[in-house]
This record gives structure tokens, sequence and C-alpha cells, in this order.
């Protein structure tokens, strides 16, 4: 059916509405070709109801969607009602607010950070641009570095190219952590206030302040300080057509680390990400081109950060690998990232540890065994930094996501250059021990027992439907094994679960300690597996090969329990 044969034309006035405030001539082109279009074609009709059938909501993660016109898009007129709506919520908290805004190098980052920065400065919020294109978490670093009232990056992580989004950060007694409950609500709810209206009533202010190098260079600083050794055997680091190089090479360099081999193809940043088909490097091919110049450079470790250099992949030799290397799992990374901080504890209060080791649920519990055999103290949370970050005395925190906490005091968000310090530094330490991050894995599993993990995710077409489908037929059915190994407990986190409030979570406990955790993906249309495993049966290799057997056969399992 086309719009000329529907009943309800209220996408065509929303259109004609959308156009007619849109500051940006390429989407208003865009819709109104779409517009013109769904007179008669019936593909472009359904296009156009599609953008006008609901809108981004504004959530704990801000917003992030695809480019384009219309509420369902990323784009100036919904970034417009966001920075108005943060405006409205921060001058009912604060009598005179602030806020420090910083952007990556994906399409429109700029536009949207100069747009939000013009838009708080005339609601009268005191706002501070960062200088350039600079890394997640310089932002978050800048939120307590200048005790902003809150942030806000304009960045969309390692999503696809063709997406964009918009983080916020709160100050004050959030510390820099980015927004939760109810927070995100009463922003929301501004929003949709701001949405009401048209965006081109809004007072627009060009008078806000541009932060000095000064403040990327205290960073840093920073980061830099908790290096302790710098022989770092050869590295290669790709920064995957992100931002990260130039602020990550100026830490290696004030850590006093030789300078990395840098994947040139992937140094500067690029919004069409060219050279990888998904720019996150936990994806299959992500990591061929920093491999290749590995071997080519007789390099013994990779060090690779997203697009916005807020997560971290490790890569590092393997002969039993096609490629000759592996890629650490984060969980691996966390768990030896988390014993170096609890050693370091130690090493400060020699009469016993004194911190929180915390990770997210669907983490390894190894993180928990090493809090418990160095006395620290251990918390789980909901997926998501903006959980971790608010645990109380946190000395570190993980996500198996590619997401390491290890400098609380300075930032309050997961930060991939400051998580690469420490790989680097520690991967120094062994290199004076003639040892490696291989072999300290070994090690790990001598002292705290063989751990493996492993991951399944189910992409939909039907978010709601599909998914939901599969978690109501495992309640309704709750299995009594997996893959042959019997199931001793389930925890249902629907209706909460101490101390976590409700969620779509189930947790398996299986015999000999065992774990699968199921949940829908918070950003994708996926639903995610979680399996974990553990042995301290025989010698630290023969602990790992136990563990992963495992894990192969929580893998197996699951995938014909939800065929």
């Amino acid at each position: 059916m086309t719009l000329d044969q529907a009943e309800d034309g209220g996408a065509v006035e929303e259109a004609r509405a959308w156009i007619a405030q849109d500051p940006d001539a390429q989407t208003r082109d865009e819709l109104q070709a779409l517009l013109d279009a769904a007179a008669s074609d019936p593909a472009a009709a359904a296009e156009l109801e599609e953008r006008f059938a609901g809108r981004l909501d504004f959530g704990t993660a801000g917003l992030r969607g695809e480019l384009g016109a219309g509420p369902t898009r990323m784009n100036r007129v919904l970034v417009a009602q966001a920075a108005a709506g943060l405006a409205a919520y921060l001058r009912a908290r604060q009598e005179h607010p602030t806020v420090v805004i910083g952007y990556d190098g994906r399409t429109n980052s700029g536009v949207f950070a100069r747009d939000s920065a013009a838009l708080l400065q005339g609601a009268g919020v005191h706002a501070t641009l960062l200088p350039r294109e600079l890394p997640t978490p310089v932002l978050a670093f800048a939120v307590r570095h200048l005790d902003a009232s809150a942030g806000i990056m304009v960045t969309a992580s390692h999503n696809p190219a063709r997406d964009n989004g918009y983080k916020v950060y709160l100050g004050g007694l959030d510390h820099g952590s980015q927004i939760v409950p109810p927070a995100d609500a009463a922003i929301q709810a501004e929003i949709l206030r701001v949405a009401a209206g048209s965006i081109a009533d809004l007072p627009r202010d060009e008078d806000y302040t541009i932060a000095s190098e000064d403040l990327v260079a205290e960073y840093v600083r920073r980061t830099a300080a908790p290096a302790e050794h710098t022989a770092v055997p050869p590295y290669v680091y790709t920064a995957m057509h992100g931002v990260g190089w130039q602020t990550a090479s100026a830490v290696f360099a004030a850590a006093g680390f030789p300078p990395p081999v840098s994947v040139r193809a992937q140094q500067d940043p690029d919004p069409a990400f060219p050279t990888v088909s998904f720019p996150n490097p936990e994806e299959p091919g992500a990591l061929d081109l920093a491999v290749a110049t590995a071997r080519d450079a007789g390099a013994q470790l990779i060090i690779a950060n997203d697009p916005d250099a807020d997560r971290l992949a490790v890569g590092i030799p393997d002969s039993s690998a096609d490629t000759g290397w592996r890629r650490l799992a984060g969980n691996e990374v966390g768990w030896l990232l988390g014993w170096q901080a609890a050693r370091r504890v130690d090493a400060l209060t020699p009469d016993g540890g004194d911190g929180t080791l915390a990770a997210s649920l669907v983490s390894s519990p190894a993180l928990g065994e090493v809090a418990r055999q160095t006395g620290l103290d251990y918390e789980e949370t909901l997926t998501g930094f903006k959980w971790i970050s608010r645990v109380a005395r946190l000395v570190f925190g993980y996500e198996e996501a590619l997401g390491y906490l290890v400098d609380p005091d300075k930032v309050r968000d997961k930060d991939g250059i400051s998580a690469a310090v420490a790989v680097l530094d520690l991967a120094a330490s062994l290199r004076a021990e003639g040892r490696t991050l291989a072999d300290e894995l070994l090690a790990f599993a001598a002292e705290f027992g063989g751990y493996a993990s492993g991951q399944i995710s189910i992409r939909v077409q039907e978010l709601d439907d599909e998914i939901g489908r599969m978690m109501a037929r495992l309640r309704e059915r709750p299995p009594a094994e997996v893959g042959g190994i019997r199931v001793e407990r389930i925890d249902d986190f629907a209706d909460g679960f101490a101390p976590f409030p409700p969620n779509d979570i189930l947790r398996l406990h299986l015999e000999g300690g065992a774990r699968v955790i199921v949940r829908p993906s918070g950003t994708e249309p996926k639903l995610k597996c979680y399996l974990d495993a553990w042995s301290t049966e025989g010698e630290a290799a023969e602990r790992i090969a136990r563990a992963e057997a495992v894990v192969a056969v929580l893998d197996s399992g699951m995938r014909s329990l939800l065929a």
C-alpha cells in the first residue's frame, strides 16, 4: 500500500515537520526523497512509516543507532533534542551546571558535539568541548578532572560504520560514571518535552569553551604513571581506524616504553572502517592486519584498541593456531590484570589487602577466586561499566567484552589505553624473568585453578518476539542437564535476584562447578549464552584442558537446547 492509499497519513505530516526543523541538508534531502517516493512506492512508504514508528530511547547507554533522518535514526535533530533535554535535567539539579563534551572520528561525531555545545551553552549550561577527536577515556577523565556536572561522548564505540551514539556521564556524587536509573528515565522525559516542539526554537550560543591540550597532556601523564617496567617485548599496535593512535602512542612514550610497530592502514581515523567488516577486535578477522604486521616485524605481542579506545584486545604467539597467533579472551586478560592489581595492593598493604575486585556477572568467576585468596573483597555487578565503576573501594574491575578499569582514581569507566599500559608493564616484568604472558596464564592456573570460558551468540531478526520465545521456553521447560552435565540449580533474575534488580537473565549452576548464563544482548538483536568451567585437577596445563573440555560440552548442549 502506498501512503496515498493509507488511511493514516501521520508519517507524512511528521516527516514534513521534521524537515522543517532539520538543520542538516543531507538528512532533509534524504527524508524529502523518501517522502516523494512514498506516494507511489510501497517499499518507500513502509520505510517512511518505520522511520516515524517510534524513536531511539535515551537509556542507560544513552543513544545509539544508525545514521539517517527521522526519530528512529541518529541525526542532528535527535541530538539537539537530547542536548536540550540534558540541559533541562541538569538545570533542575544544579544552579550553575557544567558539561564537558568529547567526540571520536565517526561520521558526524564532531557535528553532533558542536551542536550539543552550542545548545547547552544557549540553555545556560556552561559547555567545554574537547579540542579534537579523542578517545572516550579522555572524556571520562575530563569529567572528573574538570569537576563537571556531566559529560557527553559522541561515539558508537565498536558498532558498524553506519552507526553513531551519545553517551552521558554524571559528575558530583556519581563521580564521573555513566548514567544509571533513574537518571536515564528523567533525562528521557525532558527530551520528550523538547521533542514536542521544534529544535529551531532552541537558543544556541557558540561562545562555549574549547579545552586546552593541557587536559589531554594530563590524561597522558596520569595514564603513563603506573608503569614500573619499560623493557617491553617488541609489540604491534592497532587503532582499528579509530582515535586511539595519537593518544596511546603519547602514553606509551611517557611510560618509557619503546614505540610500537603501528598497523599503518588502520592508524588514522576513518569512519568507513575500510579494512574490517566490523570494527570490533573481538570479531573474527578484525586482527588479521595486526597479525600480518606482527609476523613481518617479528613482534611478540599485539595491542589493539577499538575505535574509541575504551576496549583492549591482546594477541600473543601461539604455534597451535592457524595464523601462529591467538587473541586472548577478555576473561584471560581480566584474570591477569586482576591478579596484577591484587599483588600491587598486597605490596602496598602487607598487613592485609584492602579494596574490592569487581566483574560483571557474565564474566568468569576466576576473579572472585583471586579476591578470596588475596584477602580482597569481590563484587559481581550487572553488565556494563556504569555498574562496575560504582563499586565501593574499587581496585580493579572488568567485563569479558574486553573492558578493563585499572585506575579507578583517574577514570570511572573502562579505559583501553590504561589497560594497554598495564598489559605492557606486565609483559615487561615477565620478560625480565624470561617469561611471557602465556607462561603467566599457566602460573595463574597453578595458583587459582584452570578456568575456561565460551560464548554463544544467536542473532535473530525480530528482537522481542524470537528472543522472548527462547527465554520463555527455557523458563517453562527448565533443562535438567546440559550436554549430559546435571543442572543443580537455576537462578531466575526476572523478579529480581538479590542484590540485583529484575532482569531477563537465567543462570544455570551445573554439577562440578560449571555455569551457564543466558540473557538477551543489551545492544544487538542477539541471545547470548556465557559458558564457564574450572578445574583444580592435575598440573596447570591439564587443569586448563579439563575446563576447556567442559566448556565444549556446554557449548554443544546449549546449542541443542536453543535450536
